[in-house]
């Protein structure tokens, strides 16, 4: 049996980071994990081949190759899937398709031949037994969660790891926290399931295998939603782990109460973290009442930020306006919070309410949703009638854009990170070539052509001056800046 694993191209994003990638000559940020872990569950005396189209094309020979053509993506993904699947039929293919886009019964193209929805572990050996017996059901689906312990080690051996710039492994699923707007626990629950270390050991020992000694992002939507069993199992066995190893290093998600436990954050950096995303969302108590994020009210929200940033945690922000709690107000309220905070990588968007959400729910029963969910955080784009005048609320959001990435903005933003930052001395990373050559390349684009070429050089010397152990950050992080702009361009 021949299989063939398709993963749609993304749009232009603020994760993608594509006009960041290009200094340093790589495809894309992290691989299609899902559908590679997808392939470990498949029998192992099929073929497979992976064709991730955020690196390479698809083509007419692949999808001869197949007998069956699985296909994963994510609601950003929807217009790419959909020239896929077109493509795919036109040419006689049987496709197969799961993943968070098709959860929604709309989302479901008619051409494509069985949905295998929810998580794998638990859906594709059911299909595969009926397939099998020659009388396979259009959609699987299922309440019940997989047991993470039962889940293989992805088949890292289908890809080319040099094409991405960071390696994605998966420890937990579920969050023990309810954020109204968040799609997490109506696909994944509330009880946090996790793998056990072996198999966290034997997943990076696989991408070491593969010449891997990069930095490696747990995709986990709330990394210490079992502070148990990752401060007992997991981070000792990683500490033990990286031993010889110390150029690689970990970056995750988790919630902001981190701040509140120093002893695990030191571990965290011990295991050699030395970055979190955390969803903040809103300076404003009142909207974290209304949207249920219990873990981030009546607390001062940038002390927790900086407690992370001088434990050695770089903290990326989630922001979000829209709630309907918000007043005008909440625009400068976000820049000076964001500003003050030192989060360099701060994604802002407009509030979103994704399918099986309460916020989804609730706005449905209110009479306020509108189709055009995109899956897309910061394009400017809400799914529903917001309680402020849409015409201030996309204004506002325009000049929060502006007011947080502008390059006098951004690079100042910058320096308050760095001069806040306590760097771990855990992480050894050996500087590459493509490294080097991006250097360069910033010097060029940045440095020489680019409008924000004073603020470049200004950081440039401040850092080398002043944190020149932080060099390699403060080059990232103008790189990135390039980026966002590019990314919000239309709004700035």
């Amino acid at each position: 049996m021949h299989i063939l694993l398709v993963y749609p191209e993304f749009p232009d994003t603020f994760w993608g980071f594509k006009h960041a990638l290009s200094f340093i000559r790589k495809k894309a940020t992290i691989p299609p994990l899902g559908l590679i872990t997808v392939a470990a569950l498949l029998p192992e005396d099929w073929e497979k081949r992976l064709v991730d189209m955020n690196t390479t094309s698809l083509t007419q020979q692949d999808i001869e190759w197949a007998d069956y053509v699985f296909i994963s993506a994510m609601v950003a993904q929807r217009d790419s899937m959909l020239k896929v699947v077109k493509r795919c039929k036109e040419l006689g293919a049987t496709i197969v398709a799961g993943g968070p886009l098709f959860l929604a019964e709309e989302e479901r193209p008619p051409e494509v031949d069985y949905f295998v929805l929810n998580e794998g572990e638990i859906t594709l050996p059911e299909f595969l037994r009926d397939l099998e017996a020659g009388n396979p059901r259009h959609v699987y689906s299922t309440d019940s969660f997989a047991d993470m312990e039962a889940s293989p080690t992805p088949m890292w051996e289908l890809l080319d790891p040099r094409l991405y710039s960071t390696m994605a492994i998966q420890y937990t699923r579920g969050c023990p926290f309810n954020c109204e707007f968040c799609n997490i626990t109506a696909m994944l629950g509330h009880k946090v399931r996790c793998k056990s270390a072996g198999q966290i050991l034997r997943e990076l020992d696989a991408i070491y295998a593969r010449g891997w000694r990069k930095n490696v992002f747990f995709v986990d939507d709330n990394f210490i939603g079992n502070k148990r069993k990752l401060r007992e199992e997991l981070l000792p066995a990683l500490i033990a782990w990286r031993q010889g190893k110390e150029e690689i290093s970990f970056q995750t998600e988790a919630s902001l109460n981190l701040a509140d436990d120093p002893e695990l954050m030191n571990m965290l950096v011990k295991a050699g973290f030395d970055a979190v995303f955390v969803g903040i969302e809103t300076p404003n108590e009142e909207s974290l009442a209304e949207c249920g994020k219990v873990q981030n009210k009546g607390r001062d929200l940038v002390a927790a930020v900086k407690t992370m940033q001088h434990a050695g945690l770089e903290v990326q922000g989630g922001f979000i306006v829209g709630f309907d709690h918000d007043t005008p107000s909440i625009f400068q309220r976000q820049i000076d919070f964001i500003q003050r905070s030192g989060i360099v990588t701060a994604m802002v968007g407009l509030l979103q309410a994704p399918y099986g959400t309460r916020l989804y729910e609730r706005l449905k029963s209110e009479g306020r949703l509108l189709a055009g969910f995109t899956g897309n955080n910061t394009d400017d784009t809400m799914n529903f009638i917001p309680k402020m005048d849409p015409h201030l609320l996309h204004e506002g959001y325009r000049r929060l854009l502006q007011g947080i990435y502008a390059p006098r903005a951004y690079y100042a933003r910058v320096r308050t990170f760095l001069s806040e930052y306590t760097k771990s001395g855990v992480v050894h990373a050996k500087i590459t070539r493509e490294e080097v050559m991006g250097l360069i390349r910033s010097i060029y684009i940045l440095g020489i052509k680019g409008k924000e070429r004073w603020e470049y050089w200004r950081l440039f010397f401040w850092t080398l001056f002043r944190r020149p152990r932080l060099f390699p950050n403060a080059i990232t992080f103008a790189i990135y800046g390039f980026h966002f702009r590019r990314i919000f361009e239309p709004f700035i």
